[in-house]
C-alpha cells in the first residue's frame, strides 16, 4: 500500500529504499502480533489444560482458574510495560539499531522459557520475559521508523507496524488452528517455538540497515548522519536537497539544545506536556476499545456464546484484521489523521454497541444471533484495524521533539501496554461466571463501546493533523497552534536553520517571536541589498 502513495511533483532523490527499511522494521511487529495471539489458542487447547491444570475442572475436565488464565494472559503485558520504560535509555545509549538487537535478545530468553515450561510458574515467567522484548521493540520500531521515512509517506510508513502485528496475529490463528488437536507437547511448544524465526529475521536484518540520522545528529557525527540519509534517499551527500533537509534537522537539534538539557520531567511541561498528554490518552484508549479482548479471549468467548468452530471464527476475524489493514495504510496520508481516526471511532462505538444488544438479548441457541454477533465483530474490526490499529502509532511516533522523542515514545507506549496490562488481567474476572466473578459475558461490549464514543471528543479536542509535515514541522506546530481543531489550518514557515543562523537569545523566545525576529532580519537583509544595487 505504500507504494501507491506517490511522492509530490519534483521530490528529488528514490523513495524505495526508506520504504524498504522502514517495511522491513515493521517486521517487529510479528513478534508482537504473534506472541499476542498464539496464547488464547493455547489457553483453548485440551492437551495444554490438561498439562498445566493444578486440578481444577470446569464441566468435569481438567481446566485452568480465572485468576490462572488472567496471570498467564497478563503477565506479557506487565512485561512490555517496563519494556517500554526500558526502551528510552536503550534507544539513546545503544542507538536506535542496536537498541531493537538488544530487545530480540530479551525476547528470544523469554520463547526459550516458555518453550521448556510444564507447568504454570516457568511458562509465565516466560511470558515475561519475552513481554519485556516485546514492549522494547514496540516503542524503538515507530522511534526508527520515524526518524528514516520522508515526510509524505511517513504515516503510511509508521503504520506498516500496525500491518505487521496483525499478520502476527494471523499467523498464530493459523498455527494454533493447525496443532490444537495435537495430544503431545508439540500442540503448544510448536506455535511458540515457531517465535524463534521471527527473532533471527529482525537480529540479522538489523546488522544490515543504518543508524537513523537523527540519532548521528543528535550524537553530534554529521558526516555519518550524511551518509545514513544519502543511502536512505538514494542522493549524493553534496545534493542541495539531502543538504537542506539535514540542515534543518541540526538547526532544530540544536535549537532544542538552547533550550537546555531534556529530562523526564520536561516531558511533562508546555507544549511537551500537551503532547505527551495525547500520546499516552490516544495509546490507552486504543486498548480501551477492546480489540485485544478479541485476541486475548476470543476463542474462549465465542465457545462460550455456543458459536460452534471457534477456532475457525477466531481465524476468519484474524484475516479481517489483516485486510482492513491496507486501506488504513493509504487513508492515512489521503484523509489525514484526525478524519480517519474519527470515522474509526464512530464506526466502532455503533458495532460494539450491536454486539453487547444481540449478545444479551438472544439466546445462545439462536443461530440468527449467532452470525450476527459474528459480523458485527468482524465490522469492529475492520473499523478498528483500518484506523486507530495504525493511527495510534503514526500519531505518537511524529508528535515529539528529537531531545525527548524517544523518552516520550516509551511513555506512550507504555501507557498501551499498562491498559493492555490491565484489560488482559481484568477481563476473565469481567467476563467469566462463579464466585468473584461479574458474569458479564457479552454485556461486556457495552463497556467497550462507551470507551470507543469517549474517543470521538478525545480526537476533537487533542490530536493536530499532522499529515504532510516534517517532524520539524510538526514542533513548529505545536508552538503556534494551540486549539486541535485549529490544525487543519497550519502552514510551516519557520525554518530552524534560520532560527540557527540568528544572534538573539531565543532561550526566552516562542517561536511566533522568533519568526517575527527572523522575517525581520531577512527583510533588513533584503533593503540593504537593494540600496547597495541602486548606488551602482
Amino acid at each position: 500500500m505504500p507504494f501507491m502513495i506517490k511522492p509530490p511533483p519534483g521530490t528529488p532523490g528514490k523513495a524505495w529504499p526508506a520504504i524498504a527499511v522502514g517495511l522491513f522494521v515493521a517486521f517487529g511487529g510479528v513478534l508482537f502480533g504473534y506472541d499476542t495471539g498464539t496464547i488464547g489458542d493455547i489457553l483453548a487447547m485440551k492437551y495444554w489444560l490438561g498439562l498445566f491444570s493444578t486440578g481444577y475442572r470446569l464441566k468435569g475436565e481438567l481446566a485452568i482458574t480465572a485468576q490462572q488464565s488472567s496471570e498467564i494472559v497478563s503477565l506479557l503485558s506487565a512485561g512490555t510495560f517496563f519494556g517500554a520504560l526500558t526502551a528510552a535509555p536503550t534507544g539513546d545509549i545503544f542507538g536506535r539499531r542496536y537498541g531493537l538487537m538488544v530487545s530480540v535478545v530479551v525476547f528470544t530468553i523469554g520463547v526459550v522459557l516458555q518453550t521448556v515450561a510444564t507447568a504454570i510458574p516457568l511458562f509465565v515467567a516466560g511470558r515475561f520475559f519475552a513481554g519485556y522484548g516485546v514492549g522494547m521493540i514496540s516503542a524503538l520500531i515507530p522511534l526508527y521508523q520515524s526518524e528514516t521515512a520522508p515526510r509524505w509517506i511517513r504515516g503510511s510508513i509508521v503504520g506498516t507496524y500496525q500491518l505487521a502485528i496483525t499478520i502476527g496475529l494471523l499467523l498464530a490463528s493459523i498455527v494454533g488452528n493447525a496443532t490444537k488437536d495435537r495430544n503431545d507437547t508439540g500442540s503448544y511448544r510448536i506455535p511458540i517455538a515457531i517465535q524463534f524465526a521471527w527473532a533471527l529475521i529482525l537480529f540479522f536484518g538489523m546488522l544490515i540497515l543504518p543508524e537513523t540520522p537523527r540519532m548521528y545528529i543528535k550524537r553530534g557525527k554529521p558526516e555519518k548522519a550524511a551518509k545514513a540519509l544519502s543511502r536512505l534517499r538514494r542522493l549524493d551527500v553534496d545534493h542541495p536537497a539531502l543538504v537542506e533537509e539535514l540542515g534543518e534537522i541540526t538547526a532544530n537539534h540544536e535549537y532544542e539544545l538552547s533550550l537546555g538539557k531534556a529530562t523526564y520531567l520536561d516531558c511533562f511541561k508546555g507544549t511537551l506536556g500537551k503532547r505527551l498528554a495525547t500520546g499516552c490518552l490516544l495509546q490507552s484508549l486504543q486498548q480501551l476499545t477492546g480489540v485485544n479482548f478479541i485476541f486475548y479471549y476470543g476463542t474462549s468467548y465465542f465457545t462460550n456464546s455456543g458459536i460452534k468452530n471457534p477456532f475457525v471464527i477466531s481465524l476468519i476475524t484474524s484475516c479481517v484484521n489483516v485486510g482492513s489493514t491496507f486501506p488504513g495504510l493509504y487513508l492515512v496520508e489521503t484523509w489525514g489523521r484526525r478524519p480517519l481516526l474519527l470515522f474509526g471511532a464512530i464506526g466502532m462505538a455503533t458495532c460494539q454497541f450491536i454486539v453487547a444488544g444481540v449478545g444479551t438479548g438472544a439466546s445462545i441457541a439462536n443461530i440468527a444471533a449467532q452470525r450476527a454477533l459474528i459480523s458485527f465483530v468482524c465490522i469492529y474490526i475492520f473499523f478498528f484495524a483500518c484506523s486507530w490499529g495504525p493511527c495510534a502509532w503514526v500519531v505518537t511516533g511524529e508528535i515529539f521533539p528529537l531531545k525527548v522523542r524517544a523518552k516520550a515514545l516509551s511513555m506512550t507506549t507504555a501507557s498501551n501496554w499498562l491498559l493492555n496490562w490491565a484489560i488482559a488481567y481484568a477481563t476473565p474476572y469481567m467476563v467469566n461466571s462463579g464466585p468473584g466473578n461479574a458474569n458479564l459475558q457479552s454485556k461486556v461490549f457495552f463497556v467497550w463501546g462507551g470507551f470507543c464514543f469517549i474517543c470521538i471528543f478525545f480526537v476533537w479536542a487533542m490530536v493536530y493533523e499532522t499529515k504532510g509535515l516534517s517532524l520539524e514541522q510538526v514542533d513548529e506546530m505545536y508552538g503556534k497552534i494551540g486549539k486541535a481543531w485549529q490544525s487543519n489550518s497550519f502552514v510551516p514557515t519557520l525554518s530552524f536553520q534560520d532560527v540557527q543562523d540568528m544572534q538573539a537569545d531565543v532561550r526566552s523566545s516562542s517561536l511566533a517571536e522568533i519568526e517575527n525576529m527572523a522575517v525581520r532580519k531577512k527583510s533588513v537583509a533584503h533593503n540593504e541589498g537593494t540600496n547597495t544595487t541602486e548606488k551602482y
